[in-house]
């Protein structure tokens, strides 16, 4: 009994830095993915999708899924940006509320502020949430599904705050 335990002891201390290095990896996808977004690199935003995906959000028509799905809400954004005057666009991730990784599979919940100007005027939407499923491949971690969850909009405000 004493050597399975000893066994079991060495297996959770070497599973640990993996576990750790699965969250790194993860979250650098999320964050590859946030930086395209912000620098309008829809090449980058787009190579951290997987081929299957499924998307949620707030822009019509609201749901995208299967292959190509990250491409069809990228162009689906843009229009929608064009249509309403909505221009330098930047999300800001907060501190993450959850992140679990499973084997092949992840889960990671993300505050997110999403700064904009619409017509012109700066506008911040904070409380929003970003939702975020990834599978693991032979290309590495990938984002197989997200939702975002609005928050509160307003006008940010352009004198500091005060």
């Amino acid at each position: 009994m004493y050597k399975v335990a000893i066994v079991f002891c060495i297996a959770a201390v070497a599973a640990g830095p993996v576990a750790a290095s699965d969250k790194s990896d993860v979250m650098a996808v999320i964050h590859q993915w946030v930086d395209g977004f912000n620098k309008a690199d829809t090449k980058a935003m787009i190579a951290t999708c997987a081929d299957q995906v499924a998307i949620i959000d707030d822009i019509p028509p609201n749901e995208w899924h299967g292959a190509g799905a990250c491409s069809t809400w990228v162009s689906a954004f843009e229009d929608w940006s064009a249509k309403n005057a909505i221009t330098e666009g930047n999300v800001a991730p907060g501190k993450t509320r959850h992140i679990s990784v499973e084997g092949k599979h992840a889960y990671v919940v993300i505050p997110m502020t999403f700064s904009y100007k619409d017509h012109g005027k700066a506008m911040k939407e904070t409380g929003a949430v970003a939702t975020m499923s990834l599978a693991k491949g032979d290309s590495g971690w990938r984002i197989s599904g997200w939702s975002w969850s609005s928050g509160m909009t307003a006008a940010a405000s352009t004198d500091g705050g005060h």
